[in-house]
């Protein structure tokens, strides 16, 4: 237990969470120096018809955006978890957890 507690420390002190709340997704996606490495990566993943890489790359940006929203700022009120709220995310997280099990483990290439 006391390793875990280091870990939150230590992420705590790096100021992580706060990093990824400051993120200016608009001019994130307008940088160059983001989006041209971003559509080589695309293109070379189109290239090889390597569509479950591009489907996990596309979950994780979908993931970050929810992450950011109002309604996960709700999550918790008062210090308080709102189960009504937070059964729908965990609902939806292992809705993407099945489709990425499924596309690496579940069907034959």
């Amino acid at each position: 237990m006391n390793f875990f507690n280091k870990i939150v420390e230590f992420i705590l002190s790096t100021q992580v969470l706060q990093q990824f709340k400051g993120v200016d997704a608009a001019g994130l996606f307008t940088n160059p120096w983001f989006l041209v490495p971003l559509l080589c990566l695309f293109g070379y993943l189109l290239y090889k018809q390597d569509f479950k890489e591009i489907i996990v790359i596309i979950i994780g940006f979908v993931c970050w955006h929810i992450s950011g929203t109002e309604y996960m700022a709700t999550l918790i009120v008062n210090d308080e978890v709102q189960l009504a709220k937070v059964l729908p995310v965990v609902f939806g997280a292992a809705c993407l957890l099945g489709i990425i099990i499924y596309l690496y483990f579940g069907r034959s290439e």
